[in-house]
């Protein structure tokens, strides 16, 4: 798989990358076991985590195959700190919190650091300067190669990445931004993708086929056995992007797919991937199976009539005083 340079910085990950949100709750072991070693096997090298993601058993599994299964120094690893279970604050970017948390990631995970550690959401309540401090301890600790950010809207990532680069060879360069990208998700073409370009961040669209639907599975309001938009938990996180406007995407992914003999998935996720400032996609693959789907879109490049037209039958409005980014 082609390794590409995430943002201005010597950290290379590869252009697709292993989400495991369901790790330790919807993954077994023995399917998370699977899915690292089809990802492995494909030249797959940048693994994403947290430390809520089921309450630290996504790390702890993680930990145990590189254990037993792959070597730790074949995969770029990343993981986050800052949610945390508390619905009167959400989040907490104190600097106690946050290097407490990254040591106890290190631990779940069985390594001496991170390669890429990542505020998982802005804190209103801490200032940022005290979140950034504690990227810059974690860094030049070694208990993190790389930072970033994840959820922050793009005045956040601007302040945050400007005020890194102001204290020159004493602070730290933002490398990452993770958020949510697709073609039913376009809001960060707004503010986020231009600050990250400007920057020198490199993106990594989380949710990249637009929580499964731009698969096709949900087309004329099915709901397949076990998919998310099937499950109790999960249907509310599904259910945003089944409406009319989502449908003339799918269908319009749909038709190029077929002209292109791919599937659906497949021009879905090229077309993020290949996308300005975008570094890496995370594929949240419940099964090995699918994970092969996703990662057979390496050799895929969408020719750019196709792409022209899934940027038009997708395209968000931009109203004042926002400016679309791509005529600048």
């Amino acid at each position: 798989m082609e390794l590409r340079q995430l943002g201005r910085t010597g950290l290379r990950v590869s252009r697709i990358g292993l989400g495991t949100l369901t790790w330790g709750r919807e993954s077994s072991d023995q399917e998370a076991a699977r899915l690292l070693k089809t990802f492995w096997e494909a030249g797959g090298t940048l693994v994403d985590t947290a430390d809520v993601y089921a309450d630290g058993g996504a790390e702890c599994l993680l930990g145990r195959l590189m254990e037993t299964l792959i070597p730790r120094r074949d995969l770029v690893i990343a993981t986050k700190a800052g949610c945390v279970p508390d619905p009167q604050r959400p989040t907490d970017g104190s600097r106690g919190h946050l290097l407490a948390a990254l040591d106890a990631s290190l631990q779940r995970l069985g390594t001496s650091h991170v390669d890429l550690w990542q505020v998982h959401a802005f804190d209103p309540h801490t200032p940022l300067e005290e979140t950034l401090q504690a990227v810059d301890l974690a860094v030049r600790s070694g208990r993190a190669r790389y930072a970033g950010v994840c959820g922050f809207s793009g005045w956040q990532l601007a302040k945050a990445a400007t005020w890194q680069l102001a204290g020159g060879e004493s602070r730290i360069r933002l490398s990452g931004a993770q958020l949510e990208y697709s073609l039913l998700q376009r809001g960060p073409e707004r503010e986020v993708l231009p600050a990250a370009l400007d920057l020198g961040v490199g993106l990594l669209p989380s949710s990249p086929l637009g929580r499964g639907v731009l698969t096709g599975k949900y087309r004329e309001g099915a709901r397949p056995q076990h998919s998310r938009g099937a499950s109790e938990r999960m249907a509310g996180f599904v259910d945003p992007y089944l409406d009319a406007a989502s449908e003339r995407v799918v269908e319009a992914v749909r038709t190029a797919a077929d002209g292109l003999a791919v599937s659906p998935l497949q021009v879905a996720l090229a077309w993020v991937r290949d996308r300005p400032a975008v570094a890496a996609p995370l594929v949240g693959a419940r099964t090995a199976k699918q994970l092969g789907q996703a990662l057979s879109v390496e050799a895929l490049t969408l020719p750019d009539e196709i792409t022209r037209a899934l940027d038009d039958v997708s395209a968000p409005e931009h109203r004042y005083p926002d400016q679309d980014w791509s005529t600048q």
